[in-house]
């Protein structure tokens, strides 16, 4: 019995230990929640101070961005309007204002910060960075842009000009910051890199407002060379679209295995050019043909020796 009775009793002191173990716990983790929570409340009411001690300075930076978009916007139109009564060339127009628009971008970022009471070495710190790291991942066109810049005042070509470049022949649309647009005789838009266009062979049709056609045709030997001269001379003479200052050459250039080679030499205009080629090339088999000039094919002559 006296056994029993210790047993009981010990069970109870075990259960009474066990509650008084789980109160300990209990007030601990709330003890614990409580500074959480304490904590968490002290953060949100400091970020609430800053942000209302910030409000005048955040509202003032959208004020001056907002404002600032539309000074941009009006800078750009008075600078549009002031370059079409200057003698700038229409090619210049669209990358000098491509170029100012982002020049006040740039000013107006910078303002937004310093109002923010963001620190100018830290202003100028990030635009380091940031122009360090844009250049390493846009080397190709920071090229372009520079290149840009060479077309610009060097003025090898104007809007209009008829180019060769890179092998593309067409009519320069326009120079924007990377890019120089032409228009091909098939009318398709091709556009190259500044960069490239600055490094490459560059050929200007337009640059001076005549242009020398140069072509080339065969007679046979037992043709009249001084006749077939004549004939080209007079054709060239009465086509309206060849300029008679500088006079037209007509001269002979080799001696071929089949025929004798003949350089024909005539100026026009640059917009007469491709008209007057096809009149010269129509007009010259036509007056070969009328006058028995023989244009020859490739000929082999083969002797046969006899053997007695």
């Amino acid at each position: 019995m006296k056994e029993t009775l210790t047993t009981v009793t010990e069970q109870v002191t075990t259960l009474a230990e066990a509650d008084e173990t789980s109160t300990v716990t209990e007030t601990t983790t709330l003890s614990s929640m409580h500074e959480q929570v304490t904590r968490t409340a002290g953060l949100f009411e400091k970020a609430a101070d800053k942000f209302r001690s910030a409000m005048p300075s955040l509202f003032m930076a959208l004020i001056i961005f907002l404002i600032g978009i539309i000074v941009v916007k009006v800078l750009t139109r008075v600078v549009r309007r002031t370059m079409k009564k200057s003698n700038i060339d229409n090619a210049a127009k669209s990358f000098l204002i491509s170029f100012i628009k982002i020049i006040l971008y740039i000013n107006l970022i910078i303002m937004v910060l310093s109002v923010l009471n963001v620190p100018m070495s830290s202003i100028i710190t990030i635009f380091g960075a940031a122009g360090l790291a844009i250049s390493l991942a846009l080397q190709n066109c920071l090229s372009n842009l520079a290149g840009g810049f060479i077309i610009l005042f060097s003025k090898p070509f104007t809007a209009g000009d008829i180019l060769e470049i890179e092998g593309s022949v067409g009519t320069v649309e326009s120079i924007s910051i990377l890019y120089t647009k032409l228009i091909t005789y098939d009318n398709r838009t091709v556009f190259i890199p500044n960069g490239k266009v600055s490094n490459a062979k560059i050929i200007n049709y337009t640059e001076t407002p005549t242009r020398r056609i140069d072509m080339q045709f065969s007679i046979s030997y037992t043709a009249d060379f001084p006749k077939a001269r004549k004939l080209i001379l007079d054709l060239a003479a009465a086509d309206k679209l060849v300029l008679n200052t500088p006079a037209p050459t007509v001269r002979m250039i080799s001696h071929n295995e089949s025929s004798v080679s003949l350089d024909v030499f005539v100026w026009v205009n640059n917009d007469d050019f491709f008209p007057a080629r096809y009149n010269m090339v129509e007009g010259i088999k036509r007056i070969f043909d009328e006058n028995g000039i023989e244009i020859p094919f490739n000929q082999l002559d083969i002797h046969i020796k006899e053997q007695n």
